[in-house]
């Protein structure tokens, strides 16, 4: 029983708005984010700048323009 709910618990917290989740989302809606043009996360993917917190637990991230590093284009 332990098991079967720890792999549950699991798989709900990859599920949730995640930078490269399993159901690959864009974020989670969160309007003083929006306002600042970013997406919310649980951690900022490659590529993306940490701007402030949504709801103290994920993070309001906004996509960088230029100087992306390298590895943004790796499969």
């Amino acid at each position: 029983m332990r098991l079967r709910l720890s792999g549950l618990l699991f798989l709900l917290v990859i599920s949730l708005p995640s930078g490269n989740s399993v159901f690959s989302n864009n974020g989670a809606t969160v309007r003083t984010c929006t306002q600042l043009g970013g997406d919310c996360y649980f951690g900022c993917k490659l590529g993306w700048k940490w701007v402030a917190y949504c709801h103290n637990v994920l993070s309001c991230c906004i996509e960088l323009k230029i100087n992306k590093p390298p590895q943004v284009n790796l499969p």
